[in-house]
């Protein structure tokens, strides 16, 4: 079972997104993005 955080990088990059780029879209910082993607032990 893939995490929130593999799944969000995996999309991010397909979609070629900063994480800058995907915060903006999500209204949060992007240090919130790079928290979630690297929260990989929390599925």
């Amino acid at each position: 079972m893939s995490s929130l955080g593999n799944s969000l990088y995996s999309v991010r990059k397909r979609a070629g997104l900063t994480q800058e780029e995907v915060a903006e879209k999500l209204g949060v910082s992007r240090q919130t993005i790079s928290k979630w993607e690297l929260d990989l032990s929390h599925s």
